[in-house]
């Protein structure tokens, strides 16, 4: 299987050529880091929330 996304990388790099792949791949990742930077946020929010709720009760 790694192989085989190698190969489609390279027949990629050829076709479109190579800046336009590594922008293409760099913006992959950067959505990946960015989605986890909102799960991140989110998780932290509410974690906040009931932290502060359960408080509240005591």
């Amino acid at each position: 299987m790694p192989i085989l996304i190698f190969i489609l990388l390279v027949i990629a790099i050829a076709h479109v050529g190579f800046w336009d792949t590594l922008q293409a791949v760099f913006g992959a990742i950067g959505v990946i880091i960015v989605f986890f930077l909102i799960m991140a946020g989110l998780v932290a929010s509410v974690i906040a929330y009931l932290y502060a709720r359960v408080r509240r009760k005591f």
